[in-house]
């Protein structure tokens, strides 16, 4: 068995039989003409019928993977309008009498130089379609198809890369999973790859040999890893993770389109959480019904300056526009704690957990916050959007916060730029916060409590140390209660409240979120499903019945150190799952609970 580890595309299982994919190497040779004007009709010929057949591959990719990422074929039929690339084929074509072939491999090559060596991401991306659609011509000159014949059995494709139009001309039906030893996580074949749902890796430095041609290989989109001649070990695992990928897809199926509404009646709102515009094919193909948490500061965390208003606002847009009017709540940056960028220049802080971060950051540089602002509210006017405000803790930063947001809309107003009315809400995630959100209710438009942190400062334990995770507990009683609270004070208020947190994700909790009137659940994406079904299936009225019944019981000392006992062991196998195992454990607290002073009789 021999493993490679590449850069994921798109999660998943595949497991199947390689085919290697290999582009025939167009040798172009450099010969001269006898008729120029000849060869200029043939280069003009060849790039109509490109044309033609970007056109049909626009047609083919709007059905499969919607608009915004056929577009790049429309690109590809733009460059091959462009009057510069086009007159650099005519006049070497002219000036050195040489054949269309040449001419344009010329082009591209030096095209493709010039966007390569450009700074911007994105336009160096370009260097790859400049690549494309010069061989496209180049095929089509020389008599050649374009396509690349997949075989008739389902298979994982390994190439060295693969162009936009190569990805969706492959047959759906016959590609398991692609796999490419350069490309780009960022390049369009990447992005067509997430929406078709093709598990894929690329950057993955494993032998372009023949010898890999026909044998089973398992591609793991999770972990970024190929197994090539798996033993019999991995393939068993691999095939058992499989079958669980395969049940999730079938309560996809199951699940989808149905409302989030309980047994007795009561609905909940099922949101995604989501990092990147990347992960918006995520959101729909799990029905979503909007995103709760757009984490804006990746945005910052991706780029090497501050971003400006425009690229905010397209990203906004895009994202708003996507959703096709289903609720898109933004967090403004939650830059600090763990997540630092070099380029704010902050000052080393001992504790940045309790530093200046978040809202705190926004507050003390308004610039910063302002162009974030403007952003969002142009972005409203093309969506649903809402702007969700971390890091809060008392009245007075929301109202410094709606001064500045009436500053913003002012200067909008006399710029004459069109802006919507986003909803107001905040993050409820610190103590604070909690304990006054009766008064912070009559101030915001909804509330989300981001359990993550609530727990952290609640308990006193910093999360991202290892050596405590034995005391940190989620479930703590005092995190619950908190999270019932600011829900309780919220409904008085007339304001909606959810969860946006890790927690919200937790199975084993929702039916405990539903008992407390939780409004919204803002989970990943592949939770949704799972979530949906247990809200489909709960009847809320027997769960708190039930709840308060075992509540009524006294006396029974042994049930309640079975409950203590359970309840224990549940943390224990929560956060040592290695070490827990069996009836080891049960026999060793048994032991501890009837002889214990606290627990025993």
């Amino acid at each position: 068995m021999k493993v490679y580890e590449g850069k994921s595309v798109f999660n998943g299982i595949a497991i199947g039989k390689i085919k290697l994919y290999l582009k025939g190497e167009q040798q172009v040779k450099r010969h001269k003409v006898t008729d120029v004007k000849a060869e200029l009709l043939r280069y003009e010929e060849a790039r109509n019928k490109s044309m033609t057949e970007l056109k049909g591959l626009y047609e083919k990719a709007l059905k499969e993977v919607g608009e915004a990422n056929a577009a790049i074929f429309e690109v590809h039929q733009m460059m091959l309008e462009d009057e510069d690339y086009n007159e650099s084929v005519r006049n070497i074509i002219e000036s050195q009498g040489v054949n269309a072939e040449y001419a344009v491999a010329a082009t591209g090559d030096n095209f493709s130089k010039m966007f390569s060596s450009m700074e911007d991401e994105y336009m160096k991306e370009r260097a790859a379609d400049v690549k494309d659609i010069s061989e496209r011509v180049i095929s089509v000159l020389n008599g050649k198809s374009s396509g690349n014949d997949t075989g008739d059995e389902a298979s994982i494709i390994v190439a060295d890369d693969l162009a936009p139009s190569e990805t969706v001309q492959l047959d759906k039906d016959k590609v398991l999973s692609f796999v490419t030893v350069h490309g780009s996580l960022n390049s369009h074949t990447a992005i067509l790859a997430r929406t078709m749902a093709i598990p894929a890796l690329v950057n993955t430095p494993l032998p372009l040999d023949e010898e890999i041609d026909g044998v089973m290989a398992v591609v793991d989109g999770t972990k970024g890893v190929i197994y090539i001649d798996p033993d019999c070990e991995t393939l068993e695992l691999m095939k058992k993770r499989k079958a669980e990928e395969d049940e999730k897809r079938v309560l996809l199926q199951t699940l989808k389109g149905k409302d989030n509404i309980t047994v007795d009646g009561q609905k909940i709102m099922l949101y995604a959480n989501i990092g990147n515009i990347k992960d918006l094919a995520k959101v729909i193909q799990n029905d979503a019904g909007g995103i709760g948490l757009f984490r804006s500061e990746f945005i910052y965390l991706e780029s090497k300056d501050f971003p400006t208003e425009e690229e905010q606002f397209m990203i906004y847009r895009q994202v708003a526009e996507t959703m096709a009017g289903k609720k898109v709540i933004i967090r403004t940056l939650d830059i600090g704690a763990d997540k630092q960028c070099d380029y704010f220049n902050m000052a080393h802080e001992d504790n940045p957990a309790m530093g200046c971060r978040a809202i705190r950051i926004c507050l003390t540089r308004p610039e910063i916050f302002k162009t974030q602002l403007r952003a969002l509210y142009r972005a409203s006017a093309y969506g649903n959007i809402a702007i969700m405000y971390p890091m809060i803790i008392s009245v007075w930063e929301v109202k410094r916060i709606k001064e500045i947001a009436e500053e913003v809309r002012k200067e909008l107003d006399e710029q004459g730029i069109l802006y919507g009315n986003p909803e107001q809400g905040i993050m409820i995630e610190t103590p604070a916060a909690v304990m006054i959100s009766d008064e912070l209710a009559k101030e915001v438009d909804f509330f989300s409590i981001g359990t993550n942190d609530l727990t952290q400062y609640t308990l006193a334990i910093d999360r991202q140390n290892t050596e405590l995770d034995m005391f940190y507990d989620s479930h703590h009683p005092a995190v619950l209660k908190m999270i019932s609270m600011v829900i309780d004070n919220a409904h008085k208020a007339g304001i909606w409240a959810g969860i946006c947190g890790e927690l919200g994700a937790d199975q084993s909790l929702t039916k405990e979120f539903l008992a407390m009137g939780v409004d919204e659940l803002s989970v990943s994406p592949g939770s949704v499903l799972p979530i949906r079904k247990i809200v489909i299936e709960t009847n809320v009225k027997d769960y708190k019945a039930k709840k308060n019944a075992d509540k009524t019981k006294t006396g029974d000392t042994r049930r309640g150190a079975s409950c203590k006992k359970s309840s224990i062991n549940d943390f224990l196998r929560r956060h040592y799952p290695h070490q827990v195992k069996g009836s080891k454990v049960d026999s060793f607290l048994s032991a501890c609970i009837t002889s214990s002073p606290v627990f025993g009789s």
